[in-house]
């Protein structure tokens, strides 16, 4: 059976439409009229082997908030949905990503309860356009409604665009692994992941 989520959700701020396929190819077609972000969804497509699918509108003459983190919010929906019960993943994983000066790590526990801790040391206010702020934002909102937990430090670097894209990377091959089906049993003592 496909592990595939498609949703979308209209606000008086945002609409927002996604379809993921946890067994792709890494193919993205993105567009959020945020170019960081949609550079970011690329990535985390491209590395964890997930078809994505992304289609955003917001209210941007105000600022990107809206729209980066209603994204991550109907991104993490999607992703909820097509992993159904999650009896069968491997679950945890963990990955350290390297970006030339910058590392970043991220470990993944899949086991339905949401989380975040983003340390990227660090930033500036902006990257190229993109409101730095926005990173952890969109990230709340992914594991928020995605229903996981996610620890993501960037261990150092001198480059926020590298310490940021290193992190997204290492998020994603995390999320490879731990989408992962166990050849048997289930990643819980409980016998059920909740």
């Amino acid at each position: 059976m496909a592990r595939v989520g498609e949703l979308e959700r209209k606000t008086g701020e945002t609409f927002v439409r996604v379809r993921l396929e946890v067994d792709g190819e890494g193919r993205a077609d993105v567009s959020t009229g945020v170019g960081f972000l949609d550079h970011l969804l690329h990535l985390l497509a491209h590395h964890s082997g997930m078809d994505l699918e992304v289609r955003a509108e917001g209210d941007t003459w105000v600022d990107d908030h809206h729209t980066v983190e209603d994204t991550g919010l109907v991104l993490g929906r999607a992703l909820d949905q097509a992993l159904g019960d999650r009896s069968d993943l491997v679950r945890f994983a963990d990955a350290s990503v390297p970006l030339i000066e910058a590392l970043s790590t991220a470990a993944v526990d899949l086991g339905g309860r949401s989380h975040l801790t983003c340390n990227t040391g660090p930033l500036p206010e902006k990257i190229g356009t993109f409101d730095t702020e926005l990173f952890p934002e969109f990230l709340r909102a992914f594991t928020q409604y995605g229903r996981f937990t996610l620890h993501l430090n960037c261990h150092y670097g001198h480059n926020a665009h590298h310490k940021v894209e290193s992190g997204v990377k290492a998020l994603a091959v995390a999320l490879r692994a731990a989408v992962s089906r166990r050849s048997s049993g289930t990643a819980s003592t409980k016998g059920v992941v909740d």
